[in-house]
């Protein structure tokens, strides 16, 4: 028994330390609004970045503002933001250039985010759930460098750091990938099903270190039936 114990100590990551695993089935737990609980993603990175394609999945029930996805560079703090203002907006930043989205009203329920960003043309697109919104450009057409600084729910006012509580994600994250090309919308559709992974960042071997009271918790798959006054859920 105690030697079993001691591999479990070995297995799971302790809080500020980094870990390389499949996370498949597994999510990111933020229990409450803070500045101090996020996660760090280490990209496989070797030039600088003129196409990027980002995604995850996310599930809260936040009415305020809150990021997901944020990529800092040395001079750029918000060089790539996923952001959501409920119940409709969803801006990405580029560069600190914001664009806004009007996206359809947020349920409650899991959400796919996609963003595509291609320097040569400054073309976005955005895709939640499998449906892209009308695409949208950004003026600033340089690569992004090497070196950059990736955090989950919480939003960079310096590199690495600086966040502030009312804009943190309270709530689970899963399923991040990111690549260094614009994704087809058949490729797309099959990271919607789980089928393609991506090369820079990969939830089936993410490099990644906790930071604060995050957790590592199973995903729970769940759907309601029953009418209005006597409703039910199910989850495995």
């Amino acid at each position: 028994m105690k030697l079993c114990a001691l591999l479990l100590l070995f297995l799971i990551p302790a809080p500020g330390s980094q870990a390389q695993q499949d996370l498949s089935g597994k999510v990111f737990l933020f229990p409450k609004e803070t500045s101090s609980d996020y996660v760090i993603l280490t990209p496989k990175v070797a030039k600088p970045l003129e196409k990027v394609t980002v995604c995850l999945r996310s599930y809260s029930d936040l009415s305020r503002n809150y990021a997901t996805f944020s990529l800092a560079t040395q001079d750029r703090y918000n060089a790539f933001l996923i952001f959501f203002q409920p119940p409709s907006i969803c801006s990405i930043h580029i560069y600190d250039e914001e664009l806004q989205f009007i996206v359809d009203s947020e349920a409650l329920q899991w959400k796919q985010t996609c963003v595509t960003w291609d320097s040569q043309t400054g073309v976005v697109q955005l895709w939640i759930n499998g449906k892209l919104y009308p695409r949208k450009v950004s003026g600033r057409k340089f690569p992004i460098p090497e070196q950059t600084s990736i955090i989950l729910a919480q939003d960079q006012d310096s590199f690495g750091g600086r966040f502030e509580a009312s804009q943190s994600l309270v709530g689970e994250i899963s399923d991040v990938h990111m690549w260094d090309e614009v994704l087809s919308p058949e490729d797309l559709q099959k990271v919607l099903y789980g089928g393609h992974s991506g090369n820079l960042i990969s939830w089936k071997s993410l490099h990644y270190g906790v930071k604060g009271n995050v957790l590592v918790q199973p995903k729970l798959q769940c759907r309601s039936w029953g009418y209005s006054s006597s409703q039910y859920t199910s989850c495995s």
